[in-house]
């Protein structure tokens, strides 16, 4: 029998609870028949200790943390779901799966990668978030107006893209050269779209990979709206969700997708483009693949313009989505952590190792993959024909 180790029981307590599990939850992934709910509850008043095959189990695969942090005096200090997303309810707090706490988690390390990776400073020339404020009193379309012209994308680039996905990958380039990091995950909870964590040197956005491009799109500029008005925050695809926000946090909230909505589909071209159609869904299709966005956001355009009625929108809404797939998440393992690092961060990464600035154990770790794995990912770099 494998000998306990003296692991702390307050840090085992918070781990779990940071992950937001049950102690029955915990007892179930451990697969163990000798593990009983009392044996974790004793394990978390010191009443005895995992061993260390259990210890490798719980620290990896169930809380998601580095085994050494079992070890330390006191449990460390995080910000918490509410601090890093304020306009989210309570009650959003209370369900949030513990996948989604994890890439919380997740998303803070890779912004302190970043501070440690670039010393601090972030590589890109032009930096958004930094460069342009609002006032709570500028328009929507002031504010349009701008941040089209610091991407340098105009419509007219935009509706030349062929599809969804090359517009994805356009807009996320668009966003990192301007200092903005974006990731993509997995995020096995559909009651998420993504989210963004507000820094000023390093903000980042975290979109769920598992939604369709158009909804990726969407979530890239709802994300950006939260950065600009210098808070976390998440994108939720549930009607009615804002309902239950109030004050502040509901109106920064309602900006964020009228923004999204507003950028994506401009008003004035909208309204030339209809002028002389019918609504149906073959209109609604043009219309959505022309700005390369959802269904849903021309939808709601017809709506908010009062050309639709609540019952015709909410009719449509119910029908597109009862008859939507579930997107896969297989495939080549390196062309799949390109999509999710990004090759932008993945050529950063890699010239740091090129300039001797880093090793390969730590390109390694900041790329999320074992050593053995790192000349794949450098494979990536010459297959694109990068040069760094």
């Amino acid at each position: 029998m494998s000998q306990t180790i003296p692991v702390n029981p307050a840090v085992l307590r918070w781990a779990r609870k940071t992950a937001g599990l049950s102690i029955e939850e915990v007892v179930l992934e451990l697969k163990r028949k000798s593990i009983t709910t009392d044996t974790v509850i004793n394990w978390e008043i010191g009443n005895g200790s995992p061993n260390y095959p259990q210890l490798e189990t719980l620290s990896y695969k169930i809380y998601k943390r580095p085994l050494a942090i079992f070890f330390f005096p006191e449990p460390p200090v995080e910000e918490t779901p509410k601090q890093a997303f304020r306009t989210l309810p309570e009650q959003e707090i209370q369900r949030m799966s513990s996948r989604i706490r994890y890439l919380l988690r997740q998303a803070k390390s890779m912004q302190l990668n970043l501070v440690e990776l670039f010393e601090g400073v972030n590589p890109a020339e032009h930096q958004i978030v930094r460069d342009l404020k609002f006032a709570p009193s500028v328009s929507i379309s002031k504010i349009i107006t701008d941040i089209r012209k610091y991407l340098n994308v105009e419509l007219t680039t935009q509706i030349q893209w062929k599809n969804a996905e090359d517009a994805f990958k356009a807009w996320r380039n668009a966003l990192e050269k301007c200092g903005v990091f974006v990731f993509k995950e997995v995020f096995k909870d559909n009651s998420y779209s993504g989210f963004c964590l507000y820094d000023e040197q390093f903000p980042l956005i975290y979109v769920n990979n598992s939604k369709p491009n158009t909804r990726q799109i969407f979530t890239l500029f709802h994300e950006l709206c939260h950065l600009l008005s210098g808070t976390g925050g998440v994108d939720k695809p549930i009607e009615g969700y804002i309902d239950f926000l109030h004050g502040n946090d509901k109106r920064i909230e309602v900006l964020c997708n009228d923004f999204a909505g507003a950028f994506l589909v401009p008003d004035d071209d909208f309204d030339r483009q209809i002028a002389l159609l019918s609504i149906n869904d073959a209109t609604i299709e043009n219309l959505a693949n022309r700005y390369c966005v959802s269904r849903e956001v021309i939808l709601r355009k017809f709506y908010d313009k009062n050309l639709v009625n609540q019952q015709f929108y909410k009719q449509k809404v119910e029908e597109w989505r009862k008859k939507k797939g579930k997107t896969g998440n297989g495939g080549d393992y390196y062309l799949n952590k390109r999509v999710y690092l990004g090759e932008r961060y993945i050529e950063l990464v890699f010239s740091r190792l090129y300039q001797n600035r880093i090793s390969i154990k730590q390109l390694a770790d900041y790329l999320g993959v074992k050593a053995k794995n790192v000349p794949g990912m450098e494979a990536l770099l010459f297959q694109k024909g990068v040069t760094v």
